[in-house]
């Protein structure tokens, strides 16, 4: 399982989900343009001491990232508030990759267009949509439970 960002604008984001992916043994895909500036010495600074303990892939571009990822034969499954299919409904695979958009403007459409599957939290009518770093974790975990991915991580 892994889990990628597509053009991450929030550095405070990066940061928890680069923290998430140290912690759960998850490598993490960083798909540029950033909307801040994207570096080692950033990384650092975002994901603090957890920065040497993420397996992190930097993709310089979407098309690079898919390059990769064609090559790999890997499922995309975007995180997104404009699919149906609820995240917990859904039978995730231990290869997946989990995709989020930007921040303050989600996924564009070639993105949804390539995905394999799209899901989505339920949430109740009178809201928009949860911080991105919360329903990435949310959904990894589930994807992680399904899988059994949580039996690989050492104490």
């Amino acid at each position: 399982m892994d889990l990628a960002l597509f053009q991450p604008d929030q550095p405070p984001n990066t940061g928890t989900l680069l923290r998430l992916g140290a912690c759960v043994r998850t490598p993490v895909h960083i798909i540029e343009p950033c909307g801040f500036p994207f570096s080692p010495k950033a990384v650092k600074r975002y994901a603090m001491d957890y920065a040497d303990h993420v397996q992190l892939h930097h993709h310089l571009e979407w098309s690079a990232f898919e390059t990769w990822r064609a090559d790999a034969g890997r499922r995309l499954v975007l995180l997104t508030t404009q699919a149906v299919q609820s995240y917990v409904d859904f039978n995730f695979e231990d290869d997946d990759i989990l995709i989020v958009g930007s921040e303050s403007s989600g996924a564009p459409d070639y993105v949804h267009a390539v995905a394999d599957a799209r899901v989505t939290i339920p949430m109740t009518a009178q809201v928009r949509s949860l911080n991105v770093a919360v329903a990435a974790a949310m959904v990894l975990g589930e994807a992680l439970r399904q899988t059994d991915g949580f039996k690989n991580i050492e104490r």
